[in-house]
């Protein structure tokens, strides 16, 4: 491997997000450049996959433009492009591994895949320099609520993960619902502020189950049930209240089984990823309990917390660190899409 510093261009169009960020020598952020869809998708009250695909289409390039702008670079400046190839909507996925199949091909470029769920995860080390695996992850968007066994860069064990909806998902349904916008999650946050998480006792599905799995639909059906019974009665609805308990019934459940999981890995780090894992509230309370544990709890900036692409860019800088040989491999291989087959975590190494 070269010893200047690795330079890489990442892309990123998982969902409704289209970004381009510029990594250098694994740590430092050149650019990092994201044009959100959240406009497009809000009357809606969620992605629309059709429309996300044509809005990353008519976006991605001058993303990419101005991600080599702000970085003082140019594309033959980079040493390789990495782009997330799943999981995601596929019509999404398909625009930014075309886009960065044809600049590495131009370009002579290696072309590095990156598993979408790992970049969140990673996004982590990017700001936090003490940070080193062995860690659990917990990995909450509006896609993906799973507990996750990080033993050393590369290798992971999925310990739990939600059997319905996501977390962000519930949160958005319940928002909608409640006409209150889109997305939901931060306006839920917001709300429950000024709320008593105590007011409503909402369920806490699988607490006290033995395993790390997750279930929110429940939750959402008592919050609607809940709603519509005091509707009529005649009586008026208190959002506040109504939005700190039932984030609070989401958060009790993580921050339960994410100490547990910690715990019985032996771990004492223990790491937020995903666009949820902007809530102030998880942050603020799973800071508190794990630190009654002995156990040091890391988190994001708000801008790394979302889909991004530096958190691609460092996933790409890992598996480089790994296996020196893809910078080695020509651009012409890697525009062989069965090479890069959609990929559950576990399944990366």
């Amino acid at each position: 491997m070269s010893q200047k510093p690795l330079i890489i261009l990442a892309i990123e169009t998982s969902c409704d997000e289209t970004a381009a960020a510029v990594l250098k020598g694994g740590t430092e952020i050149l650019s990092n450049v994201i044009s959100s869809q959240v406009e497009w998708h809000a009357k809606f009250s969620g992605v629309v996959p059709e429309i996300a695909s044509r809005k990353h289409v008519e976006l991605i390039g001058p993303v990419i433009e101005e991600a080599l702008l702000k970085a003082d670079i140019k594309l033959q400046d980079v040493d390789a492009i990495a782009v997330t190839h799943g999981p995601g909507l596929v019509g999404a996925l398909l625009v930014g591994l075309g886009v960065a199949k044809g600049l590495a091909y131009g370009a002579k470029k290696p072309l590095i895949c990156v598993n979408h769920i790992e970049a969140h995860i990673l996004a982590n080390f990017l700001e936090n320099p003490d940070l080193q695996p062995p860690l659990v992850a917990l990995v909450v968007s509006g896609g993906h609520t799973a507990l996750i066994y990080m033993e050393d860069f590369g290798k992971y064990e999925i310990m739990g993960e939600t059997l319905d909806d996501a977390a962000g998902e519930a949160f958005d349904k319940v928002a909608k619902f409640m006409e209150l916008g889109y997305p939901g999650g931060p306006i839920i946050d917001r709300l429950a502020k000024e709320g008593d998480p105590t007011a409503i006792d909402f369920p806490r599905a699988m607490m006290k189950s033995k395993n790390y799995d997750f279930s929110l639909s429940g939750l959402k059906t008592a919050v609607i049930n809940y709603v519509r019974g005091e509707r009529a009665k005649g009586h008026k609805i208190n959002l506040n209240d109504l939005a700190a308990s039932f984030q609070a019934a989401i958060i009790d459940v993580q921050i339960d089984k994410s100490i547990r999981a910690a715990k019985e890995k032996n771990v004492k780090s223990l790491v937020l990823a995903g666009g949820v894992s902007a809530n102030r509230t998880l942050r603020e309370r799973m800071g508190q309990a794990a630190a009654k544990e002995g156990i040091k709890a890391y988190h994001s900036s708000l801008a790394l917390c979302t889909d991004n692409a530096a958190m691609v860019a460092k996933a790409a800088y890992q598996m480089i660190l790994k296996d020196p040989s893809l910078l080695d491999v020509s651009a012409g291989r890697n525009m062989d899409a069965n090479a890069y087959p959609i990929l559950d975590l576990c399944q990366h190494s």
